[in-house]
């Protein structure tokens, strides 16, 4: 009996682990809805008219297409930069809001060397190699985010001297599937003889 105890305990495991992916998904989507349902009915509540309603969202669409054109092609808009002269004279907001910017942006920019860069790095101790986000650079020091599974958006920020790190071949979105899939997605197998 036991036995059979133990293997219906590890298909539910196996099933559990199996659907989080689509669960995570899901919640995404129905987070996602919830704001928007939530923002509709502030909208039409104020304006008690479909039309009104309609005509706003499709201009905040508009607005926001133009926005996204308008720094792809100039590299910044001038309601974003109105914004952050105005949050920038408000205590405490203003740093909340630039950190904010700083690290949407060092995984949305285009500088490859820089935000989009992974290295290994002993961690906690030596011999335990971890891999790490280069989040910035002074002189020959890296600065680095090292995350925790399976939440990448949870970890460590550390500064190590260039010498401690060993460069990896996988981007960001490899670098998070190893975190979050507790290092089960792990394409890179032949970058762990190159660990010392």
């Amino acid at each position: 009996m036991p036995e059979l105890v133990k293997k219906f305990l590890n298909y539910f495991l196996i099933g559990v682990f199996a659907i989080i992916p689509i669960v995570i998904v899901l919640q995404i989507i129905i987070f996602v809805k919830a704001m928007v349902s939530n923002l509709f009915e502030m909208v039409y509540v104020f304006a008690d008219s479909y039309v009104y309603t309609a005509i706003v969202f499709i201009i905040s669409f508009a607005l926001l297409v133009s926005i996204g054109r308008t720094i792809v092609q100039k590299g910044g808009s001038w309601i974003i930069k109105t914004f952050d002269f105005i949050i920038d004279r408000i205590p405490l907001l203003n740093t909340i809001y630039r950190v904010t910017k700083k690290v949407i942006n060092m995984f949305l920019s285009h500088d490859q060397a820089i935000a989009k860069e992974v290295v290994y790095v002993e961690y906690p101790k030596e011999g335990v190699w971890v891999p790490a986000y280069v989040t910035n650079r002074q002189d020959n020091k890296y600065i680095l985010f090292i995350p925790t599974s399976p939440n990448p958006t949870s970890g460590f920020t550390v500064i190590v001297d260039k010498s401690k790190v060993v460069k990896s071949t996988m981007d960001i979105e490899e670098a998070t599937s190893f975190i979050v899939s507790v290092g089960v997605d792990y394409e890179k197998a032949s970058e762990v003889n190159q660990l010392p």
